[in-house]
């Protein structure tokens, strides 16, 4: 190979390309060589988003804008992502514009996606979200300085005047009395400083304190009095609690006799055996039922009676054998 000046800038033309291309590698912005697969995203503004620039994810490139066109009055943007973030992207990602400084630099950041999501397949596509461009901000932040020049406008010499300009001729017109109110107010801190009148006796005097201060002592005491009283009333419920959980339980006299079954079976033994007797006294059975029901025993008392009354008779004029004689003949 002859060493033309052909030869020379052909080399220098290869060299120039091979070194381009390995700085563009080096920094991402070449990568012909690497495998990816391709899904769309639909913005209502691209927002000065150019070809060439980066698809991030959580900070980190995964992708770069392949293509950027209109489709139905939206901007259409083929991104150009890493086959080895495939698994990354879930198809509830959605991806936004952002813009890395106040030159005009965006990019596309994916957020979002679940774990359990589906993942967003060569040719799909992504949910998009809208953010407020670099120039709505700028409008805004023009609108703030514009109220902050109409505030600092407002407080010029002459609206200054206008504002304070009515306070001094108040003060102006009400000298006197002011400084008639002020000297009032000089008097009445001197008498309260030298414990002239109540206000000056609460301040100087110890009197209020000491009553105050007894009176707090009382109240201390009256809530212990009463934290006392209340220990008590707790204690006595917690008595009377133990006393309904024995008697729930069957303990005790009152609880036997509420639990145990025994004395409302005897009970309605003593009961049945009554009836019985009283059955019996009323049919005139054994003793008793005869003396009810039987009425020999009343004639025979009533006739016992009637001899008693006529042996007693006679009983003033004879001696005592002679009664006994004849109350034992009457009566036999």
């Amino acid at each position: 190979m002859k060493n033309t000046l052909e030869t020379r800038l052909g080399i220098f033309f290869a060299l120039a390309l091979i070194v381009a291309a390995l700085l563009l590698e080096l920094v991402g912005a070449f990568d012909p060589w690497k495998p990816s697969y391709p899904i769309t995203a639909s913005f209502a503004n691209a927002q000065e988003l150019k070809k060439g620039d980066q698809v991030k994810m959580a900070g980190v490139q995964i992708g770069r804008v392949e293509e950027i066109g209109l489709e139905a009055g939206r901007a259409r943007v083929l991104l150009k992502i890493q086959k080895k973030y495939e698994k990354a992207i879930k198809t509830d990602s959605k991806a936004v514009i952002r813009f890395t400084g106040l030159m005009g630099q965006n990019f596309i950041a994916v957020e979002g996606g679940t774990a359990d999501a589906p993942i967003v397949q060569s040719g799909g596509s992504l949910e998009t979200a809208e953010q407020p461009n670099l120039g709505t901000l700028m409008a805004k932040l023009e609108g703030v300085a514009t109220g902050v020049e109409g505030l600092t406008k407002s407080f010029s010499t002459d609206n200054i005047s206008t504002l304070v300009g009515p306070l001094t001729d108040f003060f102006k017109q009400n000298a006197p009395v002011l400084t008639a109110m002020l000297g009032n107010l000089r008097v009445v801190s001197d008498k309260i400083a030298s414990g002239e009148g109540t206000v000056g006796r609460l301040v100087k005097d110890d009197t209020f304190y000491t009553a105050a201060f007894g009176a707090i002592t009382n109240l201390q005491s009256a809530s212990a009095d009463l934290k006392g009283l209340m220990t008590q009333t707790e204690g006595l419920v917690t008595d009377a609690r133990t006393v309904i959980a024995r008697f729930n339980s069957g303990e005790g006299t009152l609880g036997k006799l509420a639990k145990d079954d025994a004395l409302y079976r005897e009970f309605t033994d003593a009961t049945v055996s009554l009836k019985e007797i009283l059955q019996k006294m009323n049919r005139g059975q054994g003793t008793v039922g005869k003396l009810i029901n039987d009425d020999m025993l009343y004639r025979n008392a009533k006739l016992s009676l009637q001899k008693l009354e006529k042996a007693t008779e006679g009983l003033e004029d004879q001696g005592p054998l002679s009664v006994l004689g004849i109350a034992v003949n009457s009566l036999f």
